[in-house]
């Protein structure tokens, strides 16, 4: 596989676990009394956290791994169970449940000076799912190359964030409460095959290491 459709293929499938998109709803609820300019340094801060977040468990993968004694397949299954579940809820239009923000968690953002580390970066954007996917990306790529190039698309992806959420006031007026949920469900089903994929992939890979 090139670089290039390495980049493609991992951009498209970390983009839709993370959903920013799905997103936008319970962002501008928690940040309703904001001013423009007090949103602006939000998603800035979120996506700024978003970003070392993932990068900070891609580069510390195999640390993670050897830590705990797990196998890349027993992730890559965990992975899957995780992001498929999460598939479910965006499917059944329960984004917030599937990333632990319930009423008790928007109340708290609600009265918090800063939600950018906390319940925004995380657990909204960056959850088990991304972040057992970039685990085992970093032991399934082990040249230079391939790890710079996926690095990169983590950037990217804290790039896109901080534009969709900087942007959420008008994503939501253009494309309102039944265009976002449309969007949801639809990346639902991307995820959905993502998690699928992973489970394959770790049961394949089990099944090899135990046959060898």
């Amino acid at each position: 596989m090139s670089l290039l459709d390495l980049s493609i293929e991992v951009a498209v499938s970390l983009f839709s676990v993370v959903n920013p998109f799905g997103a936008v709803p319970m962002y501008l609820g928690m940040t309703q009394s904001y001013t423009r300019a007090e949103r602006a340094k939000t998603a800035r801060n979120t996506s700024i956290y978003f970003t070392l977040i993932l990068l900070t468990f891609f580069l510390a993968g195999s640390q993670i791994l050897s830590f705990f004694g797990l196998q890349v397949s027993a992730l890559r299954i965990a992975g899957g169970i995780v992001i498929l579940n999460s598939s479910f809820a965006l499917l059944n239009d329960r984004f917030a449940q599937s990333r632990a923000i319930n009423d008790d968690v928007t109340q708290e953002a609600l009265t918090k000076p800063d939600i950018s580390f906390s319940p925004l970066a995380m657990p909204m954007l960056s959850g088990p799912g991304s972040i057992s996917m970039l685990i085992s990306l970093y032991a399934a790529y082990t040249t230079f190359e391939q790890r710079v190039s996926i690095a990169a698309v983590i950037l990217l992806n804290g790039i896109v964030v901080f534009f969709v959420l900087n942007a959420a006031p008008f994503l939501h007026r253009v494309l309102g409460v039944s265009g976002l949920k449309a969007g949801s469900r639809i990346m639902g089903f991307i995820v959905m095959a993502i998690g699928v994929q992973y489970i394959i992939k770790g049961i394949v890979t089990l099944v090899q290491d135990y046959a060898g």
